[in-house]
């Protein structure tokens, strides 16, 4: 099958000044990404705060411009488009294709615009719809996730948070894309609304046929909307795995302690039978050398510290590791892992 997304060897730097005599750091946030995004899929990218999710989602978009590597996006058999290398004019038409959902719906939507006009908006800028085209085209999609007709002409702040996430779904979806990235879209909200929010995302991705990059810290979600998960360490990918296989048997030490992370519903298992991550994440501008994770993993050895390894399938599988002993530890699984389903 032919991937609708390919990103091949995407490295994004920043640079900063540091010191009082300006001297400039480098700063890689995304060091080398390769990955696919099969049409139809769910891929979830997991990590902690700081690994390059959402600059990997930026890159993805042209949010940000990446240092190197390319992003090419397939929308039909025999065509390619490198969106890494497109002159900012050019992007345009392919911003119809893809488009993003962000975290915090407040922040996202504008204040001084009606809900009608936030929705609107795309189809103005694009020139895809005027007149009463245009108002039947953002009525349907308001109400296919659950905002009536009658909430229009009312501004952001007169809704909830889940509510305002349900508009910013609507706004990505009203151009009718082909994938949709969403950069910790349940996050800044409560359970129940999550639950209400992941439902409605599973619905419309039937409904439109679409595929979901999906970007969270939480493996709870992840384990229940995704297809494949993808792992993040400092700006490298550590780890590629089915979703079931991810959680029942990770090949990479970071994805262990991740997984150990989550809440379990057993109170006589004790703090110290779980796996714990130490230390702290290092500095992007010192990063070690070797493995990237070999500073915070208890199973390192010498060759860690000074061979980085490659992401590699494990024992021939789907299951992929940047690990030097992936084939022989014997990692932790999820413990109580959330249920595939969510009432």
């Amino acid at each position: 099958m032919t991937a609708l997304l390919e990103i091949e060897n995407l490295t994004k730097t920043f640079t900063m000044r540091s010191g009082m005599f300006g001297d400039t750091i480098s700063l890689d946030a995304l060091v080398d990404i390769n990955l696919e995004v099969e049409k139809g899929e769910t891929l979830a990218i997991v990590g902690e705060s700081g690994c390059g999710k959402t600059t990997l989602g930026r890159c993805i978009v042209r949010a940000l411009d990446p240092t190197s590597g390319r992003v090419s996006y397939r929308p039909e058999p025999g065509k390619t488009i490198e969106l890494s290398s497109l002159p900012k004019r050019e992007l345009k038409p392919w911003r119809q294709d893809i488009r993003m959902i962000f975290q915090d719906p407040m922040s996202s939507l504008n204040p001084y615009l009606r809900v009608f006009d936030l929705v609107a908006e795309p189809l103005r800028i694009h020139k895809i719809a005027r007149g009463a085209e245009l108002e039947q085209r953002v009525i349907s999609t308001l109400e296919k996730v659950g905002i009536p007709r009658d909430a229009l002409q009312r501004f952001p702040h007169a809704f909830s948070g889940g509510q305002r996430q349900r508009i910013g779904i609507a706004r990505a979806l009203i151009l009718d894309p082909k994938l949709v990235i969403a950069d910790e879209a349940v996050s800044a909200l409560d359970v129940s609304i999550q639950a209400q929010i992941l439902n409605l995302l599973e619905d419309l991705k039937a409904d439109f046929g679409l595929t979901y990059i999906f970007i969270s810290h939480d493996l709870g979600v992840v384990n229940y909307i995704a297809d494949r998960v993808v792992v993040m360490y400092l700006g490298h990918v550590v780890e590629s795995a089915p979703t079931e296989a991810l959680f029942e048997r990770p090949r990479h030490p970071y994805t262990e302690v991740l997984l150990e992370a989550l809440p379990i519903a057993d109170p006589t298992r004790r703090k110290g039978q779980r796996a714990e991550l130490q230390g702290e994440i290092p500095f992007l501008g010192n990063r070690p050398q070797g493995c990237p994770f070999h500073t915070r993993c208890k199973y390192a050895q010498d060759r860690c510290r000074s061979e980085k390894p490659a992401l590699r399938p494990v024992n021939g599988t789907a299951q992929q590791a940047a690990c030097h002993f992936a084939e022989t530890l014997e990692l932790t699984g999820a413990y109580d892992a959330p249920q595939r389903a969510i009432a």
